[in-house]
């Protein structure tokens, strides 16, 4: 299906869970991946909340190879909420989940090939929340809206898009019951769920696909729920 021989991959979070399932198949496909995580990997090992890491990657990419292709920004900010979170949690989440991609991008625009592709995964917590987790839900809804104000600006250049998933299980564990029954797709997501839409976005397929989100996650965020429905209930004590 996909073709990406000799490609230039960059991921960001490509130690595990859906950034290492983007890595693997971008290289099933021929591809050469560049990962940077906080967490050991054969690339680079670095804190994406730092510029001048940010800064050394980039050259490093760029010795190596001259070029980039698709831009993977994966790296998945720190998730904590109003009550415990402080200042400083804040700000690194935000520097993690959106000023690092937004730096990423902006340092490798002179080297995109004709028909580079950056994709940032969200979340559909950019659109939805539970309690306590601001941190997280905010910095997916800034790189949300800096997909479409970054596809504005690279217009002809470099297609930009984004994925927001739901529930993605990296162990791919198989949920019955209640779990499964509550998505309209009737299971848990799991990493080969999102990284095949990001080949898709990267390919020739999708030439004609930017600025937009894709939320992968089973329907859930379609779905309304009333007390009563489908055997949901709530009881407010």
């Amino acid at each position: 299906m996909f073709n990406f021989k000799d490609k230039v991959v960059v991921v960001t979070g490509g130690a595990r869970g859906i950034g290492k399932c983007i890595k693997e198949e971008f290289e099933k496909f021929g591809a050469k991946v560049c990962v940077i995580d906080i967490l050991d990997n054969d690339y680079f090992v670095g804190d994406l909340s730092d510029k001048k890491t940010l800064e050394i990657f980039v050259k490093k990419v760029i010795d190596d190879y001259g070029k980039v292709d698709y831009l993977i920004n994966n790296a998945a900010p720190k998730f904590c909420g109003i009550t415990e979170c402080s200042y400083e949690d804040f700000e690194y989440a935000q520097r993690v989940g959106v000023t690092a991609p937004f730096y990423l991008s902006k340092l490798f625009v002179p080297y995109f090939t004709k028909g580079g592709s950056i994709v940032n995964i969200s979340s559909s917590r950019d659109r939805m929340s539970q309690p306590e987790s601001e941190s997280y839900s905010s910095a997916k809804g800034g790189i949300s809206a800096l997909t479409h104000s970054l596809a504005i600006s690279l217009s002809g250049k470099v297609r930009v898009n984004s994925i927001s998933p739901g529930w993605i299980d990296n162990n791919y564990t198989v949920y019955e019951g209640s779990d499964a029954v509550q998505q309209p797709a009737g299971r848990v997501g799991n990493p080969l769920d999102i990284s095949n839409m990001v080949l898709y976005l990267c390919s020739d397929m999708a030439g004609f696909i930017t600025g937009e989100n894709i939320c992968i996650d089973g329907g859930m965020t379609k779905q309304m729920i009333y007390h009563g429905d489908n055997g949901w209930s709530l009881d407010k004590k």
